[in-house]
């Protein structure tokens, strides 16, 4: 699949608006998967193992990992694990391996994984528990992704890009409202500052992020993300932003 091939990141621009994570070592096996999810509308990123997707998971904006269990550098329940235990534990996780013993299966699904899919996958089924496991996590094309997605009191409506809270709507400029559509997308995810940098603003993650803390900041007072209509837009130590509900 030449788009892996060339770009380790193995992203391109998606109309579904939902990052799916591949962490696969085999090639051809990434390859593959990886055009399947392409052509069905999502980006892809890539990693080749595990040492490279605990040093990238900060600066990607992840929706649903599909995860390997036999790494070369670890195992798949070891990055599960890892992921449960961490600020972002409500990342979606599907295993994709050749591993097919029924005690396998169970001990992946109690580790904390919402599916399981052994190799070699078919891709409509692979496809459709993938969208599965998106809806229940509200991530998918249609409730996650789609032209208005609702948290009630909040109303936020990406073809006409306007915000409500209730029946009032919410003046935003542009960035703001990029920035709300992002966040109110990935809700009860952390998002790292250097996510928000690359997919809101489309710079670097070496560029100064102080200027994702003025416009979060703003955003909060704005939105009235405190928390006083269910929902708080929290900073996280050293990691992000969270849009949560309290």
């Amino acid at each position: 699949m030449d788009t892996l091939a060339r770009n380790d990141t193995g992203s391109r621009t998606n109309k579904l608006g939902v990052v799916v994570g591949l962490l696969e070592d085999d090639p051809d096996m990434a390859a593959l998967v990886g055009q399947w999810l392409e052509e069905a509308g999502y980006t892809v990123r890539l990693f080749r193992n595990a040492t490279e997707f605990r040093r990238r998971q900060g600066t990607e904006a992840i929706d649903l990992l599909v995860l390997d269990w036999m790494l070369p550098d670890s195992t798949g329940i070891d990055v599960i694990g890892a992921i449960r235990s961490s600020p972002n534990a409500r990342l979606p996780v599907v295993f994709l391996t050749a591993r097919d013993a029924e005690d396998d299966i169970v001990r992946a699904l109690a580790a904390g994984g919402d599916d399981y899919v052994v190799k070699p996958p078919k891709r409509r089924e692979l496809l459709a528990r993938l969208g599965a496991v998106l809806r229940r996590h509200g991530g998918d094309a249609e409730t996650g992704s789609g032209d208005v997605v609702e948290l009630d009191p909040y109303s936020v409506d990406s073809r006409r890009r306007k915000v409500s809270i209730g029946d009032r709507e919410i003046d935003l400029t542009q960035r703001e409202f990029d920035l709300a559509s992002f966040l109110f997308r990935r809700q009860g995810r952390i998002v790292s500052r250097d996510a928000l940098l690359e997919n809101v603003w489309n710079l670097s993650a070496a560029v100064s992020t102080r200027t994702v803390d003025t416009h979060v900041s703003r955003l909060r007072k704005k939105l009235e993300l405190n928390g006083e209509h269910g929902w708080r837009l929290a900073a996280i130590y050293q990691h992000g932003y969270r849009l949560e509900q309290v």
